[in-house]
């Protein structure tokens, strides 16, 4: 063997087992995580990468040993290249025959009936394998995860950081990286390289039983380090003797030589299972071969004699993917896609899915194929709640083998379009429509694209051209249904603009065609488009109105019932609202998102923040940031309060990095509106008034959906910059929404606060405070009652009780920063009666004084043995808000499991007690 080949590392250690010669470093690095996860030491991942045969799958199954020989709960599934049509079948092929199983036939059904709500199958997976674990260490393990379906991908993406705190090994082996992983354990990846000439000596010795002639340590340099090769070269020297003609340096040529040896039938049976992949059922092999699988017993004992199959009791293995690879290699093109194309219709002939012959028809299908065509669009409607993207993909296909003139290019167009949409690849999804619309087609279908189209065109923001093309296509349009969407599509359009008037009427004319024409889709884009306009004009019962029917309608726009409500003051229904989105809610990310806006409501900041961190990273595994610009404002917004100004700072990166790189009207104002805040902070008063006037100027549809949490705030910003005309401005809005919505509290006290700013009328600011005290946000009346406060100090008043009633509402929310500013206020009238108050607590960042209040009731729950569900149930939270409140837990105290957090948490109780606290 040739002496330049670097030897791997650990080689004066002594040699493992046969088998694992020269993966001695490894062995020994997954036998260190095996012990950690297994002594609390909280969940890891481990990556084995590398070439086929290098060596991943003998360094699993020895992992595997090893973990079950600790007490492991053990699942150990293989991904299938054939199988990316079948959602979670990668996943669920170990945790379904694990000894105990983590998920039971019935466990599978059931998540198989919510395939669309992946957020919520993550979820329940977590909480199964919590469950079914029982407090013991698991190992999770998936081989060849190069070729996992999309969902069982998406699980394991997501899982890793959802189970921080569980004690659980993932390994995966692949090919290469499959950058998975997010906010989760930390990542051990073992990249396997070719073995050293050391290991590869000891290998031949143990195949041969002696020492390694010459001649053979020069043949297996052909094997180039790679285990799996070498070991089929010395099986051969072992049978035949090294002093046969040299063995080429490729297996496919090796096994050639190995198939010419075997009958007619047994190679050509081979070549079929080939096709069919890896491991495969005899029946579906006897299918395509037009023989009854009892006639193929000679064939399969033959093919097990030349060790190129196993049976495993189930089904027929090729004994390793290289073999299958080397006879699949040996076909000729032309004879693999005819065999691909053929076994597609076998299959659908013996009444399997589109699923299982889908694979087939991508290696085979031609254009003008209509069965292949159909099978594709029918795969596309199957996968697309669950894997938008796989479906996407399937529909594009089926449409480039539509011949150019095929009256079904429509058709299978329209669905391209949709499915694209649904996965966010907009602008792909405009093009393709576009170029279906410059084919001329008939005015029904013209209008019939266009209005699907409108889904992208909404999502761009490309809200002019939407309004162009639906007043286009309303002109060519017959069919009343379409008719009806249209209309709602430029309602909505027009709910961005600046005549909502006419938003109005448009979506109540759309309403009444999706009525008559007993249209859904329809029904649900009116009732959007008119609660859209209605929040814009700042209409909170209509907003409310539109979108109680929206949701009872369509349960997916709870969300936005529950955010029309926070603006109608209404807490009490928003919680009972929530409450009632069950386990299995269609949206998670929104309505964290709702629950986020209903705490910062509350004045709960630090619940307001998880909650936000929460639903950023919900649409972050869902590779869907349609809210990450109004998640990072508010969340820049309360480090502001708090006075963080590093990690508003922060924030406000992220917020123009997703401007730039995905402008929309809606950003573009939330963006301006930050960026006016931060430079009044930083003393910029001018620069801050011409941001709040641009967003006045450019964005009258969002002026209140953007302003009215904030209007107070605007005003303050246009007099410091010393624009009155602004703040007159603002405040006559302010008035305006608050004779528009007279039974909210918010609105009438904030148009007072407003108004008293600008005329500096201490007698409507205590008007304000009065009406903020009917209402139930803490915020707003903090902030009247310090403006009342300071107004009376500087007028000589008793500016104390006020004063004191802003700080103390301050303090309790943790907006330190604002309560620090007060208590300023507070010790210039030192010489007021009544107590003092004393400086707020600056935040630590690590320990446990770090902890927020939410954090600690999760740690005391947790280290009590509360799985994340039953900290969630117990504190009427979402188990992904709990996942958060660990998250922030774990990187405070520094610790990685649950055994580590329960000591401090014991600890932090036993000190209290000892201290009276």
């Amino acid at each position: 063997m040739s002496a330049d080949r670097p030897e791997a590392q650990g080689t004066t250690r002594g040699l493992s087992r046969p088998g694992l010669r020269g993966r001695e470093a490894e062995s020994e690095q997954l036998r260190t995580l095996v012990e950690a996860v297994r002594d609390g030491e909280g969940g890891a991942v481990a990556l084995l990468l590398g070439e086929p045969g290098i060596g991943k799958t003998a360094l699993l199954r020895e992992t595997v040993s090893l973990a079950r020989s600790h007490g492991f709960v053990v699942s150990h599934g293989r991904a299938e290249e054939l199988h990316e049509l079948a959602p979670l079948a990668s996943l669920a092929s170990g945790l379904l025959h694990g000894d105990p199983p983590l998920l039971s036939g019935t466990d599978f059904a059931d998540l198989a009936g919510h395939h669309d709500q992946r957020i919520w199958l993550v979820e329940r997976l977590a909480q199964l394998i919590e469950e079914r674990s029982a407090g013991r260490p698991v190992l999770i393990a998936v081989d060849d995860v190069q070729w996992a379906d999309p969902l069982s991908r998406f699980a394991l993406s997501v899982l890793p950081a959802r189970l921080l705190s569980t004690p659980v090994l993932w390994l995966l082996t692949g090919r290469e990286n499959p950058e998975l992983y997010g906010q989760g354990p930390l990542t051990t990846t073992l990249p396997l390289r070719p073995l050293s000439g050391t290991a590869l000596a000891e290998l031949a010795r143990d195949v041969l039983g002696a020492e390694v002639p010459a001649r053979v340590e020069e043949l297996l340099d052909g094997a180039g380090g790679n285990p799996f090769l070498a070991a089929e070269m010395l099986a051969g020297i072992a049978a035949t003797g090294a002093d046969r003609p040299e063995p080429p340096d490729r297996l496919v040529l090796g096994v050639r030589g190995r198939l010419a040896d075997l009958r007619p039938d047994t190679l050509h049976f081979l070549r079929i299972g080939s096709v069919l992949g890896r491991a495969f059922a005899l029946s579906d092999a006897a299918a395509l071969c037009g023989r009854p699988a009892s006639a193929l017993s000679a064939e399969v004992d033959e093919a097990i004699a030349a060790a190129l199959l196993h049976d495993d009791g189930e089904r027929l293995l090729f004994r390793h993917d290289l073999l299958r690879q080397a006879v699949y290699a040996d076909l000729a093109p032309s004879v693999r896609r005819a065999l691909h194309r053929e076994a597609a219709s076998r299959l659908v002939a013996a009444g399997r899915s589109s699923g299982d012959a889908v694979p087939h028809l991508l290696k085979s299908a031609e254009p003008g194929d209509t069965e292949a065509i159909g099978l594709l669009r029918t795969a596309a409607d199957d996968v697309i709640a669950v894997m938008p993207d796989l479906a996407a993909d399937l529909a594009v296909r089926a449409l480039e083998l539509v011949p150019p003139r095929a009256p079904m290019v429509y058709d299978v167009g329209e669905q391209a379009v949709v499915a694209l949409t649904r996965a966010g690849r907009y602008a792909r999804a405009r093009d393709i429509g576009d170029a279906l619309l410059a084919r001329q087609p008939p005015m029904d279908v013209f209008a019939r694209l266009q209005c699907v189209l409108g889904d992208a065109l909404w999502h761009l923001d490309d809200v002019h051209e939407l309004s162009r093309r639906t007043t286009t296509a309303l002109a060519a349009v017959t069919d009343p249904a379409i008719h009806a969407r249209l209309t709602a599509r430029l309602a909505l359009a027009r709910s961005r603009g600046s005549d909502l008037g006419a938003a109005r009427e448009t979506g109540e004319r759309a309403l009444a065609e999706a009525e008559r024409a007993g249209d859904r889709e329809a029904r649900v884009l009116a009732l959007w488009g008119l609660g859209e306009t209605a929040l814009n004009t700042g209409d909170c019962a209509a907003a409310v109105r539109h979108h109680t029917a929206l949701s009872v309608f369509d349960a997916a726009f709870l969300p936005e019932e529950a955010v029309a409500l926070i603006h109608l003051d209404d807490f009490d229904a928003v919680r009972r609202l929530l409450r009632s989105a069950g386990d299995a809610p269609l949206r998670p990310a929104m309505l964290i998102w709702a629950q986020g806006t209903l705490n910062l409501g509350l004045g709960r900041l630090d619940d307001a923040d998880a909650d936000f961190v929460t639903a950023e990273r919900l649409e972050a595994d869902l590779h869907v940031p349609g809210n990450l610009v109004n998640i990072r404002v508010n969340r820049g917004l309360l480090a502001m309060l708090r006075g963080d100004r590093e990690a508003a700072r922060e924030h406000l990166d992220v917020v123009r990095a997703t401007v730039a790189d995905r402008p929309n009207t809606g950003n573009h104002a939330t963006h301006r509106y930050f960026e006016a805040v931060v430079a009044d902070a930083d003393g910029d008063h001018a620069a801050a008034a011409e941001l709040v006037r641009s967003v006045q100027r450019d964005h009258p549809f969002l002026r209140w959906r953007l302003l009215r949490p904030h209007v107070v705030q605007a005003v303050h910003i246009a007099l410091r910059g010393g624009d009155r005309k602004l703040a007159e401005d603002l405040a006559a809005q302010t008035a305006a929404h608050a004779a528009r919505n007279p039974t909210v509290p918010t609105a009438q006290g904030t148009a007072a606060h407003a108004s008293a700013l600008v005329d500096a009328d201490h007698g409507l600011l205590e008007r304000a405070v009065e009406l903020l005290l009917a209402g139930p946000r803490p915020l707003p009346l903090a902030a009247a009652s310090a403006d009342l406060g300071r107004a009376l100090l500087n007028s000589g008043g008793a500016a104390a009780p006020a004063l004191t009633r802003a700080h103390d509402l301050y303090a309790q929310a943790g907006a330190d920063a604002e309560a620090d500013q007060v208590r300023a206020d507070l010790e210039q009238a030192a010489r007021r009666p009544g107590r003092r108050t004393g400086r707020v607590r600056s935040r630590t960042d690590q320990g446990w004084d770090a902890l927020t209040a939410s954090e600690r009731k999760v740690a005391r729950l947790i280290a009590a043995g509360h799985t994340n569900r039953s900290a969630a149930e117990a504190l009427v939270v979402s188990p992904h808000t709990v996942n958060t409140h660990l998250a922030s837990i774990f990187r405070k105290l520094a610790v990685r499991s649950r055994v580590h957090l329960a000591r401090i948490v014991l600890a932090e109780d036993d000190a209290g007690t000892a201290t009276g606290d």
